[in-house]
C-alpha cells in the first residue's frame, strides 16, 4: 500500500531536457552553453542553444554573484558580448537594491504604546533604578 507523503510528484519533461557545458577562463567568471537534445541524447535541432554567464563581483559588503542570459548564436559570440551582459546584470541588481531601500525606507513604524497590553502606562517609581 502506498502512502501518500503530500510532497509533490516531481518529474523530467523529457521534451525540454538540455546537455550543460561549462567553460571558463578561471578569472572573470564562467558561460553556461544548454544544448537542446532529444530523450534518447541526440541533440534536437528544433530547438535554439541556450547561453547564460555568471561572475561575482567583489562590493563593499561582500561578494555579489551575477547571473544573465546572454543572447548569442555562437560560444565565440557570448564570450564576446560577456562584458556588455555582466554591465547589464549589475545595473539591474543595483537598480533592485535602490527600489527595495525605498520601499523599506517608505514603511511606517507605529510604536506599540504600553506593551500592547490594555490599562498599562509607564511603570511605577518614574524608571530610576532603585538598590
Amino acid at each position: 500500500m502506498a502512502q501518500d507523503t503530500g510532497l509533490p510528484d516531481i518529474q523530467l519533461d523529457g521534451a525540454g531536457l538540455y546537455r550543460e557545458d561549462m567553460f571558463t577562463d578561471r578569472k572573470a567568471g564562467s558561460i553556461r552553453r544548454l544544448v537542446p537534445v532529444t530523450v534518447d541524447g541526440h541533440t534536437d535541432p528544433s530547438r535554439s542553444v541556450l547561453y547564460s554567464g555568471q561572475t561575482q563581483l567583489l562590493t563593499p559588503t561582500g561578494v555579489l554573484p551575477l547571473g544573465f542570459e546572454i543572447d548569442a548564436q555562437s560560444l565565440e559570440e557570448a564570450v564576446g558580448k560577456f562584458p556588455a551582459a555582466v554591465k547589464e546584470a549589475l545595473d539591474q541588481a543595483i537598480e533592485e537594491a535602490r527600489e527595495y531601500r525605498r520601499e523599506a525606507s517608505s514603511r511606517i513604524v507605529v510604536p506599540d504604546v504600553g506593551g500592547g497590553l490594555p490599562g498599562a502606562g509607564p511603570l511605577p517609581g518614574g524608571g530610576k533604578i532603585k538598590l
